[in-house]
């Protein structure tokens, strides 16, 4: 394989025995699969990140590419010490701050609808297992290492006794030791970006919601609040957190295990006039789908200084596909994002990558137009937690088409789009924002 003209041995496919063992194919080389084409190894992997793990995936079978032929070849069964069976295809799960560039080359034969992990492209290096992903935000401050340590029990613990009886600290407790969230554990550890959960109830149904799953879909991987907290509740755990953590202090209101934040604006308003009356220190975000303006419009007047908006696609009918929202579309998304824009709030997006679909010539082209016109401040990439056949079945004949560019070059476009803009996959914090250097 030839990468930027030096040729480097090609990846070796990897796959999986019935015990979810993983091992690299005797002589067949990786493929990858953008969108709906499976396609030769292409771009320049990087080493598995030490935080990052290789899965087997039930009832898809693994896609080689022959050496010598250069022909794909479906990889049906393996025989291995005498024994024969069929293989699982493998991928990798990358840690915080890495964003995939292709998709496991894979088919599907019979099983499940796969677990909502965002399944990355693999294989076995020269040294090691490699992953496509790109790594797009370097900070350290969300190093897996600093997270789920010895003594976070203890400061639990501590915040439940301070707080006795909170609902907003009894959700955060199930994400923070359950769930492993690290948005929940640093209200426990006091630093950073702060969740507060707030709703029970949403006004989308995400293909790919992570709490809340039809009964033929893939188990919610986060269970919600059995009832919304109190606007003190919510008030009084997010004023600790904005008045003691140091540094990049905020609080995050629209977490993953969790509805729609916007459905309880009325009680979000009050819980931030709380916090205001009480402290000027740190941000107050809020993570949304955006679908209620008016809703937006009364956090701001309370005192809401960022907004992340999740989105799949700026293209109507890709957008509701994916969301199938309820008694709202897409012109109040963007009329939210407009309104983010005049009040001069931190405005970011969600952006849900998935390489094939998000990178196609016309979604790229509305993705940029969209951050230029609102002068977008950062576009935090995600690579969307789903089955990969499961969002190509919602995906297909919908969005603008034209053929991937690439995710790469869909970055590229976008930061060229918007003179200054942030690419990352964490929030920035109030000190950060001042000296990213977008133009507004």
């Amino acid at each position: 394989m030839i990468v930027n003209g030096t040729m480097t041995l090609a990846p070796k496919l990897l796959f999986a025995d019935p015990k979810g063992r993983v091992m690299e194919h005797p002589y067949l080389l990786a493929t990858l699969r953008s969108g709906e084409e499976l396609v030769p190894p292409q771009d320049k992997p990087i080493p598995l990140p030490s935080a990052g793990r290789l899965v087997h995936l039930p009832g898809r079978l693994p896609v080689g590419l022959h050496p010598e032929t250069g022909e794909l070849e479906l990889v049906r069964e393996m025989k291995m010490n005498g024994k024969t069976f069929v293989p699982s295809a493998v991928g990798a799960l990358l840690p915080p701050g890495y964003t995939r560039t292709f998709l496991p080359g894979e088919v599907k034969a019979e099983g499940p609808v796969l677990p909502q992990w965002a399944y990355t492209a693999a294989a076995w290096g020269e040294d090691g297992p490699v992953a496509w992903a790109i790594h797009t935000d370097t900070r350290s401050h969300w190093d897996p290492e600093r997270y789920s340590t010895p003594e976070l029990k203890k400061l639990v613990d501590a915040h439940l006794a301070r707080f006795p009886g909170n609902r907003v600290l009894k959700q955060l407790t199930t994400c923070a030791m359950l769930y492993r969230c690290f948005t929940s554990q640093n209200i426990f550890y006091v630093r950073d970006e702060g969740a507060i959960p707030a709703s029970v109830m949403c006004n989308a149904r995400c293909v790919g919601c992570i709490s809340d799953q039809p009964a033929d879909g893939p188990p919610a991987s986060h269970e919600r609040m059995d009832n919304g907290p109190s606007a003190e509740e919510m008030g009084v755990i997010g004023l600790h957190h904005l008045e003691n953590a140091p540094g990049r202090t905020m609080v995050s209101f629209g977490q993953g295990c969790e509805g729609e934040p916007l459905t309880r604006w009325k009680y979000i308003a009050e819980s931030i006039r709380y916090m205001r009356a009480r402290s000027s220190r740190g941000s107050i975000n809020i993570n949304t789908n955006a679908s209620l303006t008016h809703g937006l419009e009364a956090l701001f007047d309370a005192g809401l200084d960022a907004v992340r908006v999740s989105l799949n696609s700026a293209v109507k009918d890709l957008y509701e596909a994916y969301y199938k929202p309820v008694k709202y579309g897409w012109e109040d998304v963007e009329a939210s994002i407009a309104l983010a824009r005049e009040r001069d709030a931190y405005l970011a997006l969600n952006l849900l990558l998935f390489p094939g679909v998000t990178d196609r010539e016309g979604e790229v082209d509305a993705l940029a137009r969209l951050v230029k016109k609102y002068r977008v401040d950062q576009v935090q990439t995600r690579s969307l937690c789903i089955d990969p056949i499961q969002y190509l079945e919602v995906a297909r004949d919908k969005g603008a088409g034209g053929e991937p560019v690439g995710i790469r070059e869909l970055l590229r476009r976008l930061k060229a789009a918007r003179p200054g803009l942030v690419i990352g996959n964490f929030a920035r914090g109030l000190e950060e924002r001042r000296n990213a250097g977008v133009r507004r």
